[in-house]
């Protein structure tokens, strides 16, 4: 605190008045009428916009996750109301008998709704994204395939129908439920998970070292303010009040605006997409990434995350300072 100044001394004689007592002052470096923290400097603009970057690319992630995770739920539940029944041509055997009786044995089983039997021309061309086209399949024994689709409301034993077909067409007839492709699916679809929530964790992350090195060097541009405060009665909890709501603000300014840009990147995605499925190539891309639509489980991850990035910002400079005051 200033030293409050003594009345200087008058050499007025008689009948000449001495002049007033000059009032208390305040240093210049302590007087002012801006917040402890001020929102509106330039090293506050560009911690908001750094949040804003931060919170935009995790909400990215997160949305990208969500559809590869949607994407993937969607092929799980194709993929598992459809069994395939694979027949093998044998020497001395009518494909075609084998095929039809298998395909009386798969309707006759309980839980099955449906079976298509595939062309031998269907079925060769099955091959051709290994193979290539223009060949001549007619003297390979291609298996036949029958598509068996699973009824909604019943069970189907598919353990009772893989036996039967295996006693009545030893070595001929399998059965293909196509667990393996459920389980990479699965697999694939829990990594995208895991990687998305590694990202906007690390994120998270740098937006905390963001706001740790910003609210150290606000403390030190406010010591004298600090050590005033201290001075008369504040303590601790109140200093690091200040500086949290004040950062608050930052943070829930910077998580807005990223969280605003990254539902509006993915709502263009998703009218983009609409836009590519018209075109010739809109159903290969919308069968290998869906529909670049988040839904609304999406768009709340990217408002959640939005939050959570202003309160990370209050909390880690509410512990900076606590710990730069101790």
């Amino acid at each position: 605190m200033s030293e409050v100044h003594a009345p200087a001394r008058s050499d007025a004689g008689p009948g000449r008045t001495a002049a007033a007592p000059s009032e208390p002052t305040l240093p210049a470096n302590l007087r002012r009428n801006a917040p402890l923290v001020p929102t509106d400097s330039a090293a506050s603009r560009a911690l908001a916009a750094v949040i804003a970057i931060l919170t935009f690319l995790a909400a990215l992630c997160a949305g990208a996750a969500e559809i590869a995770v949607s994407s993937a739920g969607q092929w799980q539940g194709s993929v598992a109301q459809e069994v395939t029944v694979q027949v093998r041509p044998s020497a001395g055997r009518d494909i075609d008998a084998d095929v039809r009786q298998a395909e009386s044995l798969a309707r006759a089983a309980p839980g099955i709704a449906g079976a298509r039997i595939f062309s031998k021309a269907e079925s060769e061309r099955l091959l051709e994204p290994w193979l290539g086209s223009g060949l001549d399949l007619s003297d390979l024994p291609v298996p036949r395939l029958i598509a068996l689709t699973l009824a909604s409301d019943r069970n189907a034993d598919l353990s009772a129908l893989r036996t039967a077909l295996t006693t009545a067409l030893p070595g001929v007839a399998s059965l293909d439920d196509h667990a393996l492709w459920l389980q990479r699916l699965s697999t694939m679809a829990n990594t995208f998970a895991g990687i998305g929530i590694g990202v906007v964790l690390l994120v998270l992350f740098a937006t905390g070292l963001a706001v740790v090195f910003a609210t150290r060097g606000a403390m030190a541009g406010n010591r004298e303010v600090v050590e005033v405060l201290h001075f008369v009665g504040a303590d601790d909890d109140y200093i690091a009040k200040a500086f949290q709501s004040r950062f608050f603000r930052l943070g829930l300014r910077g998580g807005v605006l990223g969280a605003g840009a990254a539902l509006l990147t993915c709502a263009l995605a998703g009218l983009l997409a609409r836009m590519w499925r018209s075109g010739p190539a809109g159903e290969e891309i919308e069968a290998l990434f869906g529909t670049f639509q988040i839904g609304w489980q999406g768009y709340a991850i990217i408002v959640l995350i939005g939050v959570i990035a202003s309160l990370v910002t209050a909390a880690v400079s509410r512990f900076t300072v606590r710990r730069f005051l101790r």
